[in-house]
């Protein structure tokens, strides 16, 4: 018996070591990291030179309360992802994950409103589907119905606009009057909740786990900045897994000319390594609420000196290896790849993505784009399959999480052609036994 709970029931093979993309359990078995975690763990398992960086900080100290001392790493770690960001944003928050770090961009924007006499603003508008965290402010702006319902009557819910599903709505990508379409609805939410009361507009630059790597279309991000500048509202930027060179640029979001106000980091940032997460900040922002008596917020472990260095080394790896650019290439691969299994299977209906934050979704039927019946659990199923063939993804469903089937495929960005192709003929493997147990049930009825 296990003292540990988490979600659900059922136990996991005991992890004894993982190395680059590879993972090993207690009983030898070789698992390739194809979701690299949660899409955390974007160099790779047990770099050295991490290692060897977070050792060499655990020899001067481990914590350093912020009250009490700044840190060198702290200051170092701030300094390079300032550099790292679009002109203007220059000023670092800490935290420990990507709920604290919404949370905490979520606060900030307020209490510049307040600061700045626009105290009438309060209301985020967000998309559906979304997922920006768990804790309950963060679930405020998420929009997934399965982890929204029960804590309802707990929190402040915020609006909601529609995610840019165009494949769902059978609409074009490439034409920027989808895009328009799309972004509009939010000047629309904005006119209906009353322009005086909204305060910032948060977004996923790349759908993650809600939508399954949903890629805006074109036009999109610059007509919501676009919209954001003309009622005065924050754009805040949800990099969480977007960032750290997720999708081929450092964020996310560099892959537009849309600029945000505000950008919450986490995930790749510490790599799995350590708990670390950023928000980023421009310096008018953040001097407005320090001068009007002081940011009301903080967690324990906010600029932890160890987590910083692991941080920074992070980002150093990233930079040396060129693994932007490796993404890039790899993700594009990638990308042609999972299209020739969709090809192949036609259980497979959609494929999409940017860089090595991929996913293809599940339908019964391509041409109507009707979701597989949820009493199939087809993510699931897939994953499990997957997993006895010793490759690991990740899955959600994709329409507000109560039906429609996706599958990510986010492997570490330090991936080659052999990873790809063992990740390719595992999920083959795994698409032809699902495909024939489905079939087989829908066949008995």
């Amino acid at each position: 018996m296990s003292n540990l709970f988490y979600q659900a029931h059922g136990r996991k093979p005991v992890l004894d070591q993982a190395r680059g993309v590879y993972m090993w359990d207690q009983e030898g078995k070789r698992y390739l990291d194809g979701s690299s975690g949660a899409m955390v763990c974007n160099i790779g398992h047990s770099n050295e030179n991490v290692l060897t960086s977070m050792r060499r900080q655990m020899e001067k100290s481990t914590f350093g309360y912020r009250l009490h001392f700044e840190t060198e790493v702290s200051e170092q770690l701030a300094a390079k992802l300032t550099d790292l960001m679009p002109d203007g944003l220059n000023k670092v928050f800490f935290v420990s994950g990507g709920s604290e770090a919404v949370e905490t961009g979520l606060k900030l924007a307020r209490q510049h409103a307040v600061s700045t006499g626009q105290s009438s603003r309060w209301k985020v508008i967000s998309r559906t589907p979304s997922y920006h965290g768990c804790s309950l402010g963060a679930l405020a702006v998420t929009g997934y119905r399965p982890l929204n319902e029960p804590f309802v009557p707990m929190m402040q819910e915020m609006p909601k606009i529609p995610a840019p599903r165009a494949y769902l709505d059978g609409l074009d990508a490439e034409d920027p009057d989808t895009g328009h379409f799309y972004a509009d609805m939010l000047e629309t939410k904005i006119q209906t909740e009353g322009p005086d009361s909204v305060l910032a507009f948060i977004v996923e630059p790349i759908g993650g786990a809600s939508t399954g790597a949903l890629v805006p279309p074109r036009g999109y991000m610059e007509r919501i900045r676009e919209i954001c500048d003309r009622y005065g509202i924050l754009l805040i930027m949800d990099e969480v897994m977007t960032g750290a060179g997720r999708t081929g640029k450092f964020l996310g979001s560099g892959h537009w000319t849309a600029q945000p106000d505000i950008v919450v980091m986490s995930k790749g940032l510490g790599a799995g390594y350590m708990p670390l997460g950023a928000v980023i900040a421009k310096q008018q922002l953040v001097e407005s609420v320090l001068d009007a008596g002081g940011f009301a917020h903080g967690f324990t472990y906010a600029g932890n000196p160890l987590a910083c260095a692991a941080g920074l080394a992070v980002i150093n790896e990233i930079e040396v290896q060129g693994l932007c650019d490796n993404t890039t290439v790899m993700g594009d691969r990638l990308l042609a790849r999972l299209s020739g299994l969709m090809q192949k299977h036609e259980l497979i209906g959609d494929v999409r993505g940017k860089g090595l934050l991929t996913a293809f979704e599940f339908m019964a039927d391509r041409e109507s784009k009707a979701p597989l019946p949820t009493h199939l659990n087809a993510h699931q199923r897939f994953v499990d399959l997957a997993y006895a063939r010793g490759l690991i993804v990740y899955s959600r469903r994709t329409r507000d999480g109560t039906e429609g089937d996706h599958i990510l495929v986010c492997p570490p960005l330090i991936i080659n052609d052999q990873h790809i192709d063992e990740i390719m003929d595992c999920m083959d493997a795994s698409m032809v036994q699902l495909s024939q147990d489905i079939h087989a049930d829908l066949k008995a009825g």
